[in-house]
């Protein structure tokens, strides 16, 4: 005879009064706690990966004034602001006839800005806020909006180790425009709306006008055109002839907005010329082959290779993620410089490899990210990123610590004595004298396509000893010559009995030495 529960007594099969209301309550209260410590966590791991490479700078804002081409891109930004022009000529160069196109003079325009608004140190600012964008770029690219949030984390942690060194340059636009350009590419094959790549045009506009490696965005729209024409044909005519109609028309579009620039054609010379010329190759460790000797090199070749098992575990037959990766990995390899070429494509297909791995699972559903989470990172954001800035430096500060990497006393020695010009100068200088000495027009700073491969390339040949100092014009009518205290160039003109007459010590210190030419 089975029990029967009695109303109002407490049955010991099923526990006692209110028990049953604990027990449906307790695991709720369980799920809606864990589901708060996950998304907790969530917004820990974004906020730490957005904000590191931030925080880094703020920590050392030298770095955004080390690299000596910020200087020359300031002073080119004052120009342009008071001559209301893009420059044409070799503005604070001895060699000012000489014809120059400026492929970064929207860079430069912006860089002035932020130095009015904010002094020096917003220069260091600048360099943070490139940082996080470029931390939110890989992290979308990585595939943050497809679900897989904790494989976009360590992927975009990853990718911006590898691209640890990036400076305060212009083309660190490049790396953000590659990435957008490649996302917008990869969704709209994916989803097949032509109408993302409406967005391509005037990406290209701004690009065009703030750096010269534009052109490795119009390398990935040729591989794009490729790989749909050759799946068109391995498909069917009928599909080539509409997968051209899609996407030729605007393609075509992008490579006009290009010449939507102050130098509308001569952009591309110019572009090429400052982005892969010669003299680069032969002189600057960063346009050497990779030679593994860091731990970001391997990072990066471990990096490729997962994006190559990712395809084959696919079996994917995707030949634009195929060619852009072959294409972009001879580029990266060869230039070290360039390893952001390769670096932003592999997180994507790594990113889409999982994210369809995870759809595809019965056990496992891609994490969803709730509503709350995207506006309380962005505040949390932005309040690091505003005190990271009020714990900058002065500019007084700044330029004191400058004093260490340039040569602030050596020119203020020669400006307040009126020494007569013209100045021989060093190279790594050259930008900064633009800046700091704009009384003196330099002999030569990084202005590639300004000066061109034979003078460059003569001036290192000059000052590294393989050629006779008689033939570079600019050291022979020089009166002053600016050199670094331990270079070659000054020991031999100091010690050498041909020309230790030639030339005295007008002042030294631990940084620079000054000479004048008797």
């Amino acid at each position: 005879m089975q029990n029967e529960s009695i109303p109002g007594q407490d049955n010991p099969q099923e526990g006692g009064p209110g028990e049953g209301l604990q027990a449906e309550t307790i695991p709720h209260e369980r799920s809606w706690y864990a589901l708060l410590n996950r998304a907790a966590f969530r917004v820990l791991a974004l906020l730490l990966l957005l904000t590191t490479g931030t925080l880094l700078t703020a920590f050392s804002p030298l770095t955004a004034l080390l690299n000596g081409d910020i200087w020359w891109h300031l002073r080119t930004g004052a120009w342009i602001v008071q001559a209301h022009a893009a420059p044409h000529t070799g503005l604070f160069s001895q060699h000012a006839d000489r014809y120059w196109v400026d492929c970064s003079w929207g860079f430069d325009l912006l860089a002035f800005a932020v130095y009015k608004l904010l002094g020096i140190h917003g220069l260091a600012a600048m360099l943070m806020a490139f940082r996080l964008a470029l931390a939110g770029v890989t992290f979308l690219v990585a595939g943050g909006r497809k679900g897989c949030f904790w494989c976009a984390i360590v992927l975009s942690a990853i990718g911006q180790y590898v691209l640890t060194g990036l400076a305060l340059r212009p083309n660190l636009f490049s790396t953000l425009f590659f990435g957008i350009l490649f996302c917008l590419l990869i969704e709209t094959r994916r989803s097949g709306n032509v109408r993302l790549l409406f967005f391509v045009p005037p990406l290209f506009v701004g690009w065009a006008n703030l750096d010269a490696q534009f052109l490795n965005g119009l390398v990935l729209l040729a591989v794009y055109i490729a790989a749909e024409i050759a799946e068109g044909v391995w498909r069917k005519p009928i599909v080539l002839l509409n997968a051209l109609s899609r996407v030729l028309g605007i393609v075509a579009l992008s490579v006009v907005a290009t010449f939507l620039t102050p130098y509308t054609f001569r952009l591309f010379s110019g572009a090429f010329e400052n982005a892969y010329g010669k003299v680069l190759y032969e002189n600057f460790q960063e346009m050497q082959a990779m030679a593994f000797r860091r731990p970001q090199d391997f990072a990066l070749l471990l990096l490729v290779m997962g994006a190559f098992l990712a395809l084959g575990r696919q079996r994917s037959r995707d030949l634009f993620k195929i060619g852009t990766l072959v294409v972009f990995i001879v580029l990266a390899f060869r230039l070290q410089r360039d390893a952001w070429c390769v670096v932003l494509p592999a997180l994507a297909v790594i990113g889409d490899a999982v994210a369809e791995w995870q759809w595809r699972s019965e056990e496992r559903r891609p994490d969803q990210v709730r509503g709350w989470e995207k506006p309380v990172v962005a505040i949390l954001v932005l309040a690091v990123f505003v005190v990271a800035f009020t714990r900058l430096p002065n500019d007084q500060l700044l330029m004191k610590q400058a004093e260490r990497a340039f040569p602030v006393k050596a020119c203020d020695y020669i400006r307040a004595n009126r020494l007569a010009g013209p100045i021989f100068n060093t190279y790594y200088w050259g930008g900064f004298l633009t800046w700091y000495l704009p009384e003196y027009p330099v002999s030569i700073d990084s202005r590639l396509a300004l000066y061109g491969d034979n003078i460059t390339d003569r001036y290192f040949k000059v000052s590294n000893g393989n050629q006779r100092l008689e033939t570079e014009s600019t050291f022979t009518g020089a009166r002053i010559i600016l050199l670094e205290r331990g270079s070659g160039m000054l020991k031999a003109l100091t010690t050498l009995p041909a020309l230790k007459g030639e030339f005295s010590v007008a002042y030294q210190d631990n940084v620079a030495t000054v000479l004048v030419r008797q």
